[in-house]
């Protein structure tokens, strides 16, 4: 598995919100450097590649903040980045910021500008690199951007599990990828906010491995492994790395 990620990321002054705190990149990331996964820099996402998803209005709004034009386009390029890899076989993890699922065609929300993982998915479709992704979001929030971005999309599919309990949450995440009929490419939304210690007060660190895990079987059994997963949210910095961790371990 390839790990994208560039230390640009770390830096904290392009907004002022949970996702820009300062030292939660350098937190992810902790546990990925030594689990001997090579790690690439992303490159920014390009104009074209920003219209796949946004309209030219939102694209023009976000570049008038340079910080936070620089520092978006940058994640949704590395999101591209791992969505690529995927679709020629390689697993990746983008680790970047800021997130994107709360982002739509027109605006953005909750801490998103670009829609990381949904542009990375349309833009494959554009080059005729995929037909029908299903995108699992473990956020603790819905991705609602990501499900406007691909409700037209016919062989898209989008799936956040709510649960008060962990077990009831895992069952559901078990249960909906074992029955998926079919998909070309497996794409995770994977924030770490559901953490029994962040706002989601649900989740163990052990439970994002299983996750991971349970995402990479599902990957095997519909298409032949590709799949790759983008940071989204996750605030609890002292064990924000931990649960990372976990989750690549078992994704990988």
């Amino acid at each position: 598995m390839k790990i994208i990620y560039d230390p640009r990321f770390a830096d904290s002054g392009y907004a002022d919100d949970n996702a820009a705190l300062p030292g939660r990149m350098e937190a992810a990331m902790s546990g990925l450097l030594g689990g001997g996964w090579q790690v690439l820099a992303p490159r920014a996402a390009t104009e074209a590649e920003l219209l796949c998803a946004h309209d030219a209005a939102h694209v023009a709004a976000v570049r008038a903040k340079p910080a936070l034009f620089a520092m978006a386009s940058l994640a949704a390029g590395g999101a591209l980045h791992a969505a690529r890899l995927a679709a020629s076989g390689e697993s990746a993890f983008a680790c970047v910021r800021p997130p994107g699922h709360h982002a739509s065609r027109g605006s953005g929300w909750g801490y998103c500008s670009f829609n990381n993982l949904a542009l990375a998915l349309l833009v494959l479709r554009a080059e005729g690199a995929v037909s029908a992704p299903f995108v699992l979001d473990i956020d603790q929030h819905t991705g609602d951007g990501t499900r406007s971005l691909l409700a037209s999309w016919e062989g898209a599919r989008t799936f956040n599990p709510f649960a008060e309990g962990r077990r009831e949450y895992l069952g559901l995440v078990e249960a909906e990828l074992e029955g998926i009929g079919g998909a070309d490419i497996l794409a995770v939304s994977a924030g770490f906010d559901a953490y029994r210690l962040d706002v989601g007060r649900k989740l163990k660190t052990g439970d994002f491995e299983t996750i991971g895990g349970l995402a990479k079987r599902a990957s095997l059994r519909l298409c032949g492994g590709r799949r790759f997963a983008v940071l989204e949210g996750g605030y609890y910095l002292e064990d924000l790395g931990a649960n990372v961790l976990a989750f690549c371990r078992g994704f990988a």
